[in-house]
C-alpha cells in the first residue's frame, strides 16, 4: 500500500510540475509525470529534508523539495527531448536517399 500511496504522490506532484510549466499539446504527459514525480520526489525531498534538519519525515519542506526536484526533472527532460528532434533538414535529408546528406553532422 505505502508503494502505491508513494506512485501516486510522484504522479501528482509531477502533473503538478507540467502545469506550472505548461503542458504541450493540452494534455499532461502521464509517463513523464510519474519518472518526473518520483525522481523529483526523491532527490529533491531528501535533500530539502535533510538540509532544513527534519530528516525523512513527510514534512513541508519535503512536499515542497518534491515538487522543486519534479520541476527540475521535467525542464530537464523537455530540454532533452527540444535538442534531440529531428530539424526539417534532417528529415528531408533522410528522404532524398543520398547517404552523404542522411546525417550532416
Amino acid at each position: 500500500m505505502l508503494i502505491l500511496a508513494i506512485i501516486v504522490f510522484g504522479m501528482v506532484v509531477g502533473a503538478g510540475a507540467q502545469l506550472i510549466l505548461r503542458r504541450r499539446h493540452g494534455r499532461i504527459d502521464w509517463t513523464m509525470a510519474i519518472v518526473a514525480g518520483l525522481v523529483g520526489s526523491f532527490v529533491g525531498g531528501l535533500l530539502i529534508s535533510l538540509l532544513s534538519g527534519d530528516g525523512l519525515d513527510l514534512r513541508p519542506s519535503g512536499v515542497i523539495g518534491s515538487l522543486v526536484g519534479a520541476l527540475v526533472v521535467t525542464a530537464g527532460w523537455r530540454w532533452w527531448e527540444d535538442r534531440n528532434k529531428p530539424t526539417a533538414a534532417d528529415r528531408a535529408a533522410k528522404r532524398s536517399g543520398d547517404p552523404r546528406k542522411a546525417n550532416p553532422r
